[in-house]
């Protein structure tokens, strides 16, 4: 028997279960059990499940799983949750903190209980509503999201030749101007539509600030209601000093048995 602490949390929707991993000891290399940990219903049930490790550089290093078991760089919402239960679990030692991502080092800022912001990795990649924040984003501007086909639609260009072997992350966004954006996205990785996704807030916002006439600060509404600040500097060429400010929430703790998970299958 393999008892697992863990907490439960989530960034404006987002959610996560979260892991002290000081001791080195969770299983990484266990795809198929990360999987399993993430499937609703049948496990805990989550968008990604988040590690703190030791780092010899930084306060800590945050490691990222999909709900498929998959590990990515980074995850906005994510980050910001992982700043908190850091904070928390003493992994770091004051409200302002800094950690290793494999996107690359992060600086976080613990305002209140409830709202975290990160500094994000400068923006890059640019083509035709496309970018990096981090991870790769598709954004497509759409008039009515309501009745937008997320999950089809999301599929057929995250799994599209033009983003082949990786694939992308795809945002539907509606601009208003001068700084407000709504936005559903179906995220890779999860492979379905997500409750938010801030590194696709922050696609989505400085692509407007490009290319759709925003200003910073652009003020990015989530599926579930929840609003995510996004700001920054933008010299008409690139981008820099980007912030991603937003809610995250402690939901439960719980402790899994890891030998108890049905694998699931790759």
């Amino acid at each position: 028997m393999k008892l697992i602490p863990f907490v439960k949390m989530h960034g404006a929707g987002n959610d996560f279960v979260l892991i002290d991993d000081r001791d080195g000891k969770f299983p990484c290399d266990d795809h198929r059990r990360i999987a399993a940990l993430a499937t609703r219903r049948s496990g805990v049930g989550c968008e990604g499940v988040i590690l703190v490790q030791q780092s010899e550089v930084a306060d800590f290093r945050m490691r990222f799983f999909n709900p498929d078991g998959t590990e990515v760089d980074l995850c906005g919402n994510g980050a910001r949750c992982v700043s908190a239960f850091a904070r928390a679990i003493g992994a770091a030692k004051a409200d302002r903190m800094r950690f290793e991502t494999r996107a690359g080092m992060i600086e976080a800022e613990i305002v209140d209980e409830a709202l975290v912001k990160i500094a994000m990795p400068d923006p890059k990649n640019f083509r035709e509503d496309f970018c990096v924040a981090g991870v790769p984003h598709k954004i497509v501007p759409v008039e009515n999201l309501a009745h937008t086909d997320v999950e089809n639609e999301g599929r057929r260009i995250r799994l599209s030749e033009e983003f082949a072997p990786d694939g992308t992350n795809v945002d539907f966004v509606t601009y208003r101007k001068p700084g407000r954006v709504s936005i559903r996205t179906y995220e890779r990785g999860v492979e379905a539509e997500s409750g938010a996704c801030g590194t696709g807030s922050v696609a989505a916002a400085v692509i407007g600030v490009a290319d759709y006439g925003l200003e910073f600060p652009v003020h990015v509404q989530t599926v579930q209601g929840y609003v995510l600040t996004v700001d920054g500097v933008y010299d008409g060429e690139k981008f820099s000093h980007v912030t991603l400010t937003g809610p995250v929430k402690r939901v439960f703790a719980g402790t899994i048995d890891w030998d108890e998970l049905d694998a699931v299958d790759e």
